[in-house]
Order: C-alpha cells, then structure tokens, then sequence
C-alpha cells in the first residue's frame, strides 16, 4: 500500500495537532485498527477515519481516501476523549 499526503497540509497538520504524517501512516498498517466511512465529510470524494497504533504506541484518529493501492492522509491527530 502506498502512502500520499500534500506537503503543505503535513506541515499544518504537524502544527495544529502535533502528529506528523509519516508517523501516522505506520498507523495505518495496525492489524488491529478499526477503519469506517466518514459521510460528514465525504464531499466529492470516500473519506474514512481510522483508529489504530502507530509503530512508537500512539492512538491515533487518522482521516484518509483510498484511491485504488494509494492511501491519501488527510488529517491525522491523537486519539482523545475530546473527539
């Protein structure tokens, strides 16, 4: 599975939420992550959000599209009762 993401929103995403995209993808290979549809914003495109463990132990909530073998992260933050 191939990973993308736009440079611009990673560095914003790093800014607002601390979690960089490239830590966020070792996520997404988590046997144990629990992915479902996003609609709320799914405009224009599938968008989905998953929970899973990153490979350093972080529970992250990552947003992301899928388009065929590519992964797109769209915004990626830890996992709080605040969500």
């Amino acid at each position: 599975m191939r990973m993308d993401w736009a440079p611009k929103k990673a560095q914003a995403n790093l800014r607002k939420h601390k979690v960089s995209f490239e830590e966020a993808a070792t996520a997404l290979n988590d046997p144990m992550a629990a992915t479902g549809p996003d609609p709320n914003h799914s405009t224009g495109e599938h968008r989905y959000i998953t929970f899973a463990v990153s490979e350093v132990g972080r529970l992250y909530v990552v947003s992301h599209t899928d388009a065929g073998d590519t992964v797109r992260i769209i915004s990626a933050c830890i996992a709080s009762r605040d969500l």
